[in-house]
């Protein structure tokens, strides 16, 4: 870290600080150095290692929730979402561009194709399959009794409830989300062969995240749309291939997105959420005892979790953000998991408390245009998860060690034992 010729840090002078080193969050979430962050300079200047042009780290939630919410003074479309400086590459800015890099009124074009599909009202028609299919999940984790909770519980609800939203056949499940893995933990050898961070990767600079996998997403879901245009269901790629408004590579982009978005945040709440609950055995008897607090307890496991790291946005005037002053062009970075520990917005950020009341964590970004779209899934399958938890699972025990994903940019668990106790 180091402060630009024209920022001055509020307080005392900060040492080194890294976020960005995916090696560190393979092994830890960098806490203590987001809590001197927001302490001391919470929109701070980061260099980057890469050549790149380096960034405004945004670690507030206040600050972070009036970028969101400001787009035409904070672009999504002008620089993308990544770190990665594609406003240097048109070429392949424009062949990576999905929903997630464009601004109002092209984002609202591209979002009104399928919003009808992720309104609360048509997700929560939704609630009987996603109960069956957790509480299956569970009483088949409860019947090994010592699991990896990532591969027996977390990764299959997301995947089976998204697929059927899609349209994706069960058949082809695995090997898709397989991919997307790949393509989404591009720097995690345990998923990708070519790491991003490590890797010459400038072959694959036209295909989202850098990487080969992202053509057989591709590929797959034009062989999808062919079968949804013969024969169409009332799922999403049925609504997208009869659709005259995307260009092939929109739709391929904007599948590979929902793919990936409507199964990462979901996954990775049930499994931090897990641990989380093994951690404060308390609050699982809490539930337990008091059932209407199911909807406090959904929203808490979502901010506990976050596992969205932080998103880009790119300053398209001079402007100021919490009294910095900010120039034209450069990268503001939004650091969802340092906001939603923020100690001036919440009380005893660090426990788990079920009960939390206002809640108003940016999981799902700081409100704006670009409010995640599957908000709504995502709430409705914590929300039965953790109704079928209280309901079969009277302790969690963690029996080893946590395996974090190598990422910087997804908060994830690739590995995580656990030991169920049934209710007697």
């Amino acid at each position: 870290m180091s402060s630009r010729e024209n920022h001055v840090p509020k307080g005392a002078t900060l040492p080194d600080i890294q976020i960005l080193d995916n090696d560190i969050w393979a092994t830890r979430v960098p806490h203590p150095e987001f809590k001197m962050l927001r302490a001391h300079d919470p929109v701070a200047w980061f260099d980057e290692p890469d050549g790149n042009s380096g960034f405004w780290a945004v670690t507030r939630l206040d600050d972070l929730v009036a970028v969101h919410r400001d787009h035409r003074t904070f672009s999504s479309q002008v620089g993308g979402t990544e770190l990665e400086e594609l406003e240097r590459d048109p070429e392949a800015r424009e062949a990576r561009r999905t929903m997630l890099e464009t601004d109002p009124p092209e984002h609202t074009r591209i979002r009104k194709l399928v919003s009808r599909s992720f309104t609360r009202r048509a997700i929560e028609k939704w609630e009987s399959t996603a109960r069956a299919l957790i509480a299956e999940t569970i009483d088949g984790a409860l019947a090994e009794g010592k699991v990896d909770f990532v591969d027996a519980v977390a990764r299959r609800l997301p995947i089976q409830m998204i697929s059927k939203l899609l349209g994706v056949p069960d058949r082809d499940a695995e090997e898709l989300f397989h991919w997307a893995d790949s393509v989404v933990y591009h720097a995690d050898p345990d998923f990708s062969d070519v790491l991003y961070d490590k890797d010459d990767t400038d072959p694959y600079r036209l295909l989202p995240f850098r990487s080969p996998n992202s053509l057989k997403v591709f590929e797959y879901a034009q062989q999808l749309a062919a079968e949804k245009t013969r024969r169409p269901e009332s799922d999403v790629v049925s609504m997208l291939a009869g659709s005259d408004d995307l260009t092939p590579r929109e739709f391929q982009t904007f599948f590979l997105l929902l793919v990936i978005a409507g199964n990462e945040t979901t996954r990775h709440s049930l499994s931090h959420g897990a641990l989380a609950l093994a951690e404060f055995p308390d609050q699982l008897h809490r539930l337990r005892e008091n059932p209407n607090l199911i909807d406090t307890a959904s929203e808490e496991v979502l901010r506990w979790a976050c596992p969205q790291i932080h998103f880009r946005r790119t300053a398209t005037g001079d402007t100021t953000l919490a009294g910095v002053p900010i120039s034209a062009g450069d990268k503001v970075v939004t650091w969802y998991i340092s906001a939603n520990y923020d100690e001036s917005a919440f009380t005893d950020p660090f426990t788990l408390d079920l009960g939390r009341d206002p809640n108003p964590h940016v999981t799902f970004g700081g409100g704006g245009p670009h409010i995640c779209l599957g908000a709504w899934l995502a709430r409705l399958e914590v929300r039965v998860f953790l109704d079928e938890v209280a309901k079969r699972i009277d302790r969690i025990h963690l029996v080893g060690k946590p395996e974090r994903i190598r990422s910087n940019f997804i908060n994830g668990l690739k590995y995580l034992p656990l030991e169920l106790e049934a209710i007697n």
